[in-house]
């Protein structure tokens, strides 16, 4: 027997709860398949809420937000345990399993336990997890199955001494000596909460940078706050062999060198999690990356099958996830809302310092040609930084030297990803750096760095165009 729906969506992650209330909040018939244990995709069970919480635990036992403000040198309580440092990760956790249940539940929306695959393009089989098989057909599909860690074949993978991004949430004991392998935001973001919580970490970096998207300024101030509080680099190196032994890993670099820690975190990339949906049945297309190939609209090859999130590749976060599994539906049923997704899209690293970025860097301006001039601002002269003891923080702002429109807003320090928003906004507007000389702010507070970036960027116009004048004299007068 089988059961008709008019939306049927694979994946309970940011794209597909999302999508599916969106159809369901129209009337529409939806169901979600999640083969899972628990709601919510990776970005609840395995990536972005738990290290996003793992770091405002790491935070907490380090006392490493206090240190510039009293000056005092914390350092990991002695005897914490995993449980303890687990502990406010996995009620964040069962927080958000139960807001996502009650959202499904509002919108009516039938959830099934199991794993789906492609009979045919408008057929799923469902072999659910308490056993027992059933099918469902659909006007219209969404895959949002996200994404799960590369695992080169030469890494033994054991969730013991070796880990992925996934696995190492499981992880049995806190070692003294951590190696992370990748330079990309969550090989960052974890590399910095180890470092936070005192162990002995080293990252290897196969290019010669971390985290290549980042203005190249910020990208340097977060690499030497870095360095300051104990992490290591290796750049320019990747991992050739990877040998355990009883208690230890040992690396041999590309280059010749070996590195030994007590375990490995593998955040090498990650790959569109499609295995056993059956896609060569319903004439969906993967790139070489593994990745599902998708139109403007999020079509598939096949017209009423859609996909979104992370299954798409990059930008894989979930803000991005949410709003393209909301478009993917709209179009679907042609519903009432917008069919697109914003191309103003904040991106965040949650290391320590945060980093946020919107729009273009100095580097992207200059590799495309456009003009800009930059205004910036420091914590360290603003009176909340100094209150906060986060001086190491800076906003630096990319705007047009002729129109003064922001293109780009990139921020370091406390907050960021939250400030981020604010040069957002008026980037979505097509707005200029006035925007914030004209704005009012509280007193004291961080966003009113915007204010002091667009004043410095006003002063460094003034003096853009006295030259722009004085070059022009010059050429009159030749």
């Amino acid at each position: 027997m089988t059961s008709h729906y008019d939306l049927v969506v694979i994946g309970s992650g940011p794209a597909g709860e999302k999508g599916a209330a969106r159809a369901a909040y129209f009337g529409k018939k939806v169901a979600i398949v999640e083969r899972g244990p628990h709601l919510g995709g990776a970005t609840v069970n395995t990536g972005t809420i738990p290290s996003k919480t793992l770091r405002e635990t790491a935070l907490y036992f380090s006392g490493l937000r206090q240190r510039g403000l009293y000056g005092i040198d914390y350092s990991l309580r002695e005897g914490v345990t995993v449980v303890e440092f687990m502990h406010r990760e996995r009620a964040v956790v069962e927080t958000e399993w139960a807001l996502i249940e009650r959202n499904l539940k509002r919108h009516g929306i039938d959830l099934i336990w199991g794993e789906a695959a492609f009979v045919a393009p408008d057929r799923l089989r469902v072999d659910r997890n308490d056993g027992g098989r059933l099918e469902l057909s659909a006007d219209a599909f969404l895959i949002a199955t996200g994404s799960v860690p590369n695992h080169p074949q030469h890494v033994p993978f054991d969730e013991d001494l070796v880990f992925d991004s996934d696995t190492i949430l499981r992880m049995k004991r806190l070692p003294k000596s951590v190696a992370v392998v990748g330079g990309g935001i969550i090989g960052c973001e974890y590399a910095a909460l180890f470092t936070a919580l005192g162990l002995d970490v080293t990252q290897i970096v196969s290019s010669p940078q971390l985290l290549s998207f980042l203005d190249c300024e910020i990208r340097d101030r977060l690499q030497a706050h870095l360095e300051s509080i104990g992490l290591r680099f290796v750049f320019n190196e990747r991992v050739a062999g990877v040998q355990t032994r009883r208690d230890s890993v040992e690396l041999t670099l590309t280059g010749g060198d070996t590195l030994h820690s007590e375990i490995v975190l593998y955040a090498a990339g990650r790959r569109g999690n499609v295995a056993g949906l059956g896609l060569e049945h319903a004439g969906v297309a993967l790139n070489a990356d593994g990745h599902v190939v998708v139109d403007e609209c999020f079509r598939t090859g096949a017209p009423h099958i859609y996909a979104a999130g992370d299954v798409l590749g990059f930008p894989a976060l979930a803000s991005v996830s949410m709003e393209q599994g909301r478009a993917a539906i709209t179009h679907a049923f042609g519903l009432p809302a917008t069919e697109h997704v914003s191309a103003v899209c904040p991106m965040a690293v949650y290391s320590i310092p945060e980093v946020s970025t919107v729009g273009l860097s100095e580097e992207e301006c200059r590799a495309k040609g456009v003009p800009y001039l930059v205004g910036r601002s420091y914590y360290d002269k603003s009176p909340r930084g100094q209150i906060i003891g986060d001086t190491a923080g800076m906003l630096k702002l990319v705007f047009s030297p002729e129109d003064k429109r922001l293109l780009g807003a990139h921020h370091i320090g406390e907050l960021a990803s939250e400030l981020v928003h604010i040069g957002a906004h008026v980037m979505a507007d097509n707005g200029t750096i006035d925007a914030f000389i004209d704005a009012v702010y509280n007193y004291p507070s961080l966003a009113d760095s915007y204010k002091y970036a667009a004043y410095d960027g006003l002063g460094v116009r003034d003096q853009w165009l006295r030259e722009q004048e004085s070059r022009a004299g010059v050429q009159g007068g030749a």
